[in-house]
């Protein structure tokens, strides 16, 4: 979108009245999880409890309600830093601030990356900036941060994106760029390096216990103990994994023994509802030391997915949990070798491990200028490494142009104006949504949303 446009969708959703966008809110909220709230009301309550919180919580659980916004046919405005092409690039599908951290990829690198592909999908590029434009805005509010610092702290995310897609059409070799030890530096580094203090045996400690020589989930709160048929049920769904993970990371035979399974719950404000399971597996060696955790749970409906109305794309994917396992491979350039899909009763499911090197940045400890800007010039580096690589492994054909080619085709020489536009939209849409927060919180607590009080 040009400055303008952007401005045009904001103003046309702030010009609703509004009852009409709190009904709308509603609309969205109940054509989304409508399923998922009958199936677990409890959960639903508790995530939209956390949701009320404050507006970026709000943010965070309502993927959907963005989405609808930016597809809105009532609203007629176009997106002209998109073509044929960039309208169909592998995206992460809700990228907000808190969605990028660490992980040990499977050459043995520590790397600083996005994370959190359930939402992952095909779509418009400028979808993950604007999201994540719209999640800085709000941080900054949340923060006293002027309007000045936040349209600087997009316009350095916007820089750094296009300046690392022009790299990579520069250069072959883009899919070894990696944010790590190396190369981090200042807040980033510092998360890299707590993340390389973790060990497995802390994590194993934490959620297992020793039970006759060998090693068993402990009980406690999201722990669920399986009867007998259930767990033959995800034992049968574990082997059926197994045929999923590429050859190429496929390890030894006795790496992959089942040792214990437990059903859990109690995941973050977007995984409410889905059922889960961890399994304890062997892992490298039977030294109990090297045992693993991993977790095999229902793949959730992308929320891009929702207004993405093309068959190829959808008839591409088995179900959502080959779909997240897909899109992940596509958006990774190493991707966790446990990673894998299955199903439980025809529902597709997601298997990676609970890995101990997972950390994520404490946006609480980062609050000056001096501090943000380095920390988001690397958050634009990873979003366009994310969108412009593939895993060797990725078996993906959806995409099959470079996406750095197409998307500097499509943005030309209009850098400035393309960060002026995200900077519009982003502030724009941060300010609807704090309004939208309040709107939510009077229909949660007053029940209007069907299926879930406030109490």
């Amino acid at each position: 979108m040009s400055d303008t446009s952007a401005s045009a969708l904001i103003e046309a959703i702030a010009a609703r009245p509004a009852e009409e966008r709190s009904e709308q809110l509603i609309k969205i909220l109940v054509d989304t999880f409508e399923p998922l709230i009958e199936a677990a009301p409890a959960a639903f309550r508790t995530k939209f409890r956390k949701m009320a919180a404050d507006p970026f919580a709000f943010y965070r659980g309502s993927a959907c309600i963005f989405y609808a916004d930016v597809t809105d046919e009532r609203i007629d405005v176009e997106d002209p830093w998109t073509d044929e092409r960039t309208r169909r690039v592998w995206i992460q599908g809700d990228l907000h601030c808190q969605n990028f951290g660490t992980y040990m990829d499977s050459s043995g690198v520590l790397v600083f990356d996005v994370n959190d592909y359930d939402e992952a999908y095909v779509g418009h590029y400028t979808w993950d900036l604007q999201r994540l434009a719209a999640s800085l805005a709000l941080l900054g509010f949340g923060k006293a941060l002027s309007d000045g610092t936040i349209e600087r702290m997009i316009r350095t995310v916007s820089d750094a994106y296009l300046g690392t897609v022009r790299r990579f059409v520069a250069h072959h070799g883009d899919e070894e760029f990696r944010l790590t030890l190396d190369s981090a530096t200042g807040v980033l580094r510092d998360v890299l390096l707590d993340s390389r203090m973790q060990t497995r045996i802390a994590l194993l400690q934490r959620t297992t216990t020793i039970r006759n020589s060998d090693r068993v989930f402990r009980e406690g709160p999201g722990v669920r103990l399986l009867e007998s048929s259930e767990k033959e049920l995800v034992e049968a769904a574990f082997r059926q994994y197994l045929e999923t993970i590429p050859a190429g990371k496929r390890k030894d035979v006795h790496s992959y023994v089942v040792k214990d399974i437990v059903g859990r719950s109690g995941f973050g404000i977007g995984s409410a509802g889905l059922p889960a399971y961890n399994l304890l597996v062997e892992g490298a060696t039977q030294a109990l030391e090297n045992d693993v955790v991993l977790s095999m749970k229902q793949g959730n409906i992308a929320a891009p997915s929702r207004v993405v109305h093309d068959a190829s794309i959808a008839g591409y994917f088995r179900h959502h949990g080959h779909r997240t396992v897909v899109s992940q491979r596509a958006l990774q350039a190493h991707a966790d070798p446990w990673l894998g899909w299955t199903e439980i009763n025809g529902v597709g499911q997601v298997v990676q491990e609970l890995s101990p090197y997972e950390n994520d940045i404490d946006w609480s400890d980062v609050n000056e200028p001096a501090d943000i800007m380095p920390l988001l010039d690397q958050l634009g580096q990873a979003v366009a490494k994310v969108h412009c690589v593939s895993d060797a492994d990725s078996e993906q054909s959806l995409v099959k142009f470079q996406t750095e080619d197409a998307i500097v085709t499509a943005v030309g020489d209009r850098d400035d104006e393309f960060a002026a536009d995200l900077v519009a939209f982003g502030l724009g849409y941060a300010r609807q949504v704090r309004d939208d927060h309040r709107y939510f919180v009077d229909a949660f607590r007053n029940g209007r949303i069907p299926g879930v009080d406030g109490g």
